[in-house]
């Protein structure tokens, strides 16, 4: 099996992470968009006090947590959930990365995905036996049945945003065909210049979540990558489906984790404040970029720039590891990506402005 799978793509980067180490000042690393500002001190209370945990949790998760997360979906997405039809997962990586097998895809089977996209879902597709299609839309599938269509909004990478149009569009087609639509929805909180809209929204689906499920993480809006606490809502079937399979398979969210993220989905002060953290260093960041020479194209949403200066993606990251900073090429996330590259502004405060001023001094 593991013959199947792709070398982990930032191996690649080695080199021009250790150039960027030489810098006087230290290297500004934007290539991961992993957090770095503290856990609510709420979360983090919530999960001491849930310490004393010597049972087996339930792997459906607290009726607390499935109603704080219904209650979440309304509040802030405009969504209206059965909190029956909610599952957490142990961080939505591994839900990625399983879904097509816990789905039942296998050989023979196509999970189609975006042409731009996040690596997890072709190694899911892969770690099934399915075939994984890299698609720019529906009419790139052609005549095409895939079991299962991914779709990522706002993007990773490229921080686009999809309207509610469509996605109306996409979940008709979906639905026409049988076709499982899964999207990933963890840059749900974090629109820029575009509002995101879930696919799970009344005036996309129309009430109705059969066939759809939507993945949600907290480890972005409420800086929780260490807890791996997300959650998978949608078609209350295939929620079962999943429950059924992750029962088997000792798919279990620790309990005190399951206490942290209830707290956690049921505040939304900590979520603005970390929102205006990232706005200012977003801003901060186009905006010495966009001095330096280079072009921001999407970027509406998530957690990152989409930048280019219309050359090799590679010849980028080589020039700005000579100036200490770390990004991502376009490459890792697809063909289409070869001009382009993919910068966090998950960094601290004090590294961001140390790439502004590398990049405007």
């Amino acid at each position: 099996m593991i013959k199947t799978l792709p070398d982990f793509p930032w191996d690649l980067l080695a080199p021009y992470k250790h150039q960027a180490q030489q810098h006087p000042d230290g290297i500004v690393d934007l290539s991961i968009g992993t957090p770095v500002d503290p856990t609510p001190e709420l979360v983090r209370r919530a999960l001491a006090e849930a310490a004393d945990a010597p049972g087996y949790p339930a792997t459906y998760g607290t009726p607390a947590l499935r109603e704080a997360a219904a209650g979440w979906l309304g509040r802030r997405l405009g969504v209206t959930a059965d909190p029956a039809a909610i599952l957490p997962v142990i961080g939505t990586k591994e839900l990625v990365a399983w879904l097509p097998t816990l789905l039942g895809a296998g050989a023979g089977d196509t999970v189609a995905i975006p042409t731009l996209a996040y690596p997890t879902y072709d190694v899911g597709a892969r770690l099934a036996g399915a075939t994984s299609l890299a698609v720019d839309g529906l009419l790139g599938l052609g005549p095409a049945t895939p079991k299962i269509l991914w779709i990522n909004s706002p993007s990773n990478p490229t921080g686009q945003v999809l309207p509610a149009e469509h996605l109306r569009k996409v979940v008709t087609w979906a639905r026409e065909r049988g076709v499982i639509l899964i999207s990933d929805e963890c840059y749900a909180e974090l629109g820029w210049e575009a509002e995101p809209v879930s696919v799970l929204r009344s005036d996309v689906c129309g009430d109705d979540h059969t066939g759809l499920l939507a993945v949600h993480s907290l480890s972005k809006r409420s800086n929780l990558a260490g807890y791996r606490a997300g959650f998978v809502a949608g078609d209350p079937v295939l929620v079962k489906e999943l429950l059924e399979v992750r029962k088997h398979a000792g798919m279990i969210m620790p309990a005190p984790v399951q206490a942290a993220m209830t707290v956690a989905l049921e505040d939304d002060e900590h979520v603005e404040e970390q929102r205006a953290r990232y706005a200012r260093r977003r801003e901060s960041l186009r905006t010495a970029f966009e001095a330096y020479g280079f072009r921001v194209d999407h970027s509406e949403g998530g957690l990152y720039l989409w930048l280019t200066r219309d050359e090799p993606c590679w010849d980028t990251v080589k020039t700005l590891s000579e100036l200490g900073i770390l990004v991502a090429p376009g490459e890792f996330y697809g063909a289409r990506g070869a001009q382009h590259v993919r910068v966090a502004f998950t960094a601290t405060d004090e590294r961001v402005a140390a790439a502004v001023t590398r990049l405007t001094g």
